[in-house]
């Protein structure tokens, strides 16, 4: 397979094709999805996994919350809807993208997720005009949102995302399908924490629980996100190792570590004044979560053995997280480093 050929939009039923697909992309299926019979079955696990987190933002009562808002103070108040409007700008991004990426993937079991997690992107939309509309009027929840349209550094988190993004759409091949999921690990496993860190921070201050609460909905959500992508990359790498290359390799590590240095930077105008914060340790922990996601690919660290500087960010543990140990791969990549239970498959 040519890494920069089309790929091939998928039919909605191949009659002559096996219900067992023979490849995560470019493979041969009916279209057909018997869960009893798929070429990874461990999905299915994760599938239901994704399932049990199921919550709407309405079951969520903010009437604490709004009698909690005007007893914060106007800088608390100006970076919770400035953080608010960032978050739900990069998810809009979500829905969209996780539905296009299912006209060209071939196996069933993996539409299925992705269109799971499309939906479950929907709703953390939604729970961000859930917390606003229970807190300001729509004329300042309209204003918010522009705002987060025209924040330059927001614009350049933003922009690396859309670039990834954009390419697939318009050339949708395997190349441009391994730099979107990179890009959206990166959105749903770094580039979210500078926002949850500063909503936890109220928390531990007994400011504004009920929103902490989705917050921490929607960090469980965000993580299995990445974890899954992460999996769904390491399975393209092994069926297609002409994509395994040293290029690929570099190119994850790159927006990785560029994506560390955005989120200090969005963290430096966001949690600069916050008490109870130290953009010291935010940066260490960035980074020790920037080793994590690249564990989730098979790759070595790129900041050595970093420890969790800020744990009472860690709402849920990697064991509540994902208790899936088995191994994906029917055979062992050229140089993705092959997950075993020791070097890291839970590590979200």
């Amino acid at each position: 397979m040519s890494i920069n050929a089309p790929l091939n939009k998928i039919k909605l039923l191949n009659p002559t094709f096996p219900n067992r697909s023979t490849g995560i992309i470019n493979g041969q299926s009916s279209g057909l999805l018997n869960w009893n019979d798929i070429a990874y079955p461990q999905m299915y696990d994760l599938y239901q996994t994704l399932l049990s987190n199921f919550w709407k933002a309405q079951e969520i009562n903010m009437q604490d919350d709004i009698k909690q808002w005007d007893s914060l103070s106007s800088h608390e108040k100006d970076i919770f809807l400035r953080v608010n409007t960032q978050l739900a700008s990069l998810d809009s991004l979500q829905t969209p993208t996780m539905s296009q990426v299912l006209d060209y993937v071939t196996d069933s079991s993996f539409k299925a997720i992705f269109a799971v997690i499309a939906q479950q992107e929907a709703v953390h939309n939604e729970s961000y005009s859930y917390i606003l509309s229970s807190l300001v009027p729509v004329s300042e929840q309209n204003a918010r949102f522009n705002q987060a349209k025209d924040d330059p550094i927001v614009q350049k988190r933003n922009q690396l995302i859309l670039d990834a993004y954009e390419q697939f759409r318009s050339h949708p091949n395997a190349q441009n399908l391994y730099e979107l999921a990179i890009n959206s690990i990166i959105l749903e496993g770094i580039y979210f924490y500078a926002g949850f860190a500063f909503f936890y921070n109220l928390a531990r201050q007994q400011k504004m629980l009920k929103t902490s609460t989705m917050i921490s909905y929607i960090q469980r959500d965000e993580m299995q996100h990445a974890y899954f992508i992460s999996q769904f990359v390491r399975i393209m790498l092994t069926e297609n190792p002409e994509l395994n290359n040293p290029a690929n390799i570099q190119y994850a590590k790159n927006r990785i570590q560029e994506a560390v240095e955005l989120e200090k930077e969005w963290a430096g105008e966001i949690l600069a004044e916050m008490n109870g914060i130290d953009l010291e340790e935010f940066g260490q922990y960035v980074e020790y979560l920037a080793n994590k996601r690249l564990r989730q690919l098979g790759l070595d660290h790129l900041y050595g053995d970093r420890e969790n500087s800020m744990p009472w960010i860690q709402v849920f543990s990697d064991e509540m997280i994902n208790e899936t140990k088995s191994d994906f791969f029917e055979q062992k990549s050229r140089t993705y480093t092959k997950v075993t239970q020791s070097n890291g498959f839970d590590e979200l």
